[in-house]
């Protein structure tokens, strides 16, 4: 990969843009984990049109890759090179399209998109309020909670492919399989419509405050954590396997299995991100050696070890 440094930057390496593009940020006030080292660069687009054309300008070889609320993360110590791209508040917008459809930018929040929903009277994303993220990661990992995922709602979605092309993609065309789309590389979720149905409002605020409770009850929701660790194997459930596995509250550096739910890593307050991966990594060896499975990584580790 080419060397981007901020002083080459001056010299016009680097497409020009309307909105906020910084050299050396660092990630870890960004994610949930508050660990991990720095972005080469960090582009927060103004607007889809801004995303677009510093794509299409910028060097092919220069990777992207796209941040949410950075809560199903994992940002190796090293930090990430190339171009990390955060949807800011241009992006953070829910805007009702008919009766039962909402279209939602691609900043914004499973909260806010949920909310909006029950204050048009469309019932059935209920879920998104238990999702700690936003629709452009729901979109890429077909997120989901309490028995319903993104493919159940994604009407379509808007993209700026790595190349700086605007796309509209359909639900059948990202492939969903279970936490899985089929997503290009480099591609970012700018905006997506999603569909549910009428509903009244105090009947989908129920179920909004029925889903929150039961996640409160369950979840480690006041620790610095990435959310679920592990897919759920077909047939069986992540922490199961893992608490079966003698894992609750085990520990490396500063890194812990939640004792409240074993499918959630913390960072006690000084792990590093290289603590977190050894402390899923020994997990996953643990719960190999127990039961035969072998549990695949639900939370993203991106970027380079130190």
């Amino acid at each position: 990969m080419p060397s981007l440094s901020p002083s080459r930057k001056r010299e016009g390496d680097l497409p020009a843009v309307r909105g906020s593009l910084k050299a050396d940020a660092p990630l870890a006030p960004l994610v949930w984990f508050k660990a991990g080292g720095a972005a080469q660069w960090l582009f927060e687009p103004k607007d889809a049109d801004d995303l677009s054309a510093f794509l299409r300008d910028l060097d092919p070889s220069v990777p992207v890759m796209a941040l949410g609320l950075g809560s199903n993360l994992i940002v190796r110590d090293g930090g990430v090179p190339g171009v990390v791209v955060r949807l800011g508040k241009p992006f953070a917008t829910v805007e009702q399209q008919d009766a039962t459809s909402l279209v939602c930018g691609g900043g914004a929040s499973g909260i806010l998109v949920s909310s909006t929903a029950r204050d048009s009277g469309i019932a059935g994303l209920e879920f998104l309020r238990s999702i700690p993220g936003t629709v452009g990661g729901f979109v890429r990992m077909n997120g989901g909670a309490y028995g319903r995922e993104t493919c159940d709602i994604l009407i379509e979605a808007q993209v700026v492919l790595r190349s700086g092309e605007q796309v509209t993609l359909s639900n059948a065309d990202l492939g969903y399989t279970y936490r899985h789309s089929t997503l290009p590389e480099g591609a970012v979720v700018v905006s997506a419509t999603f569909r549910g149905h009428p509903g009244e409002p105090a009947g989908i605020q129920a179920e909004m405050d029925r889903i929150a409770a039961a996640r409160e009850e369950s979840q480690p929701l006041r620790s610095k954590t990435g959310g679920s660790t592990f897919k759920n194997p077909a047939g069986h459930k992540a922490w199961q396997l893992v608490d079966e596995a003698g894992c609750r509250g085990l520990t490396i550096g500063g890194a812990q299995v939640s004792e409240k739910h074993t499918n959630f890593l913390l960072n006690l307050g000084n792990a590093t991100s290289a603590d977190i991966e050894a402390l899923g990594e020994e997990v996953r060896r643990r719960v190999r050696e127990t039961s035969g499975i072998e549990l695949e990584w639900e939370i993203q580790r991106v970027g380079v070890s130190q």
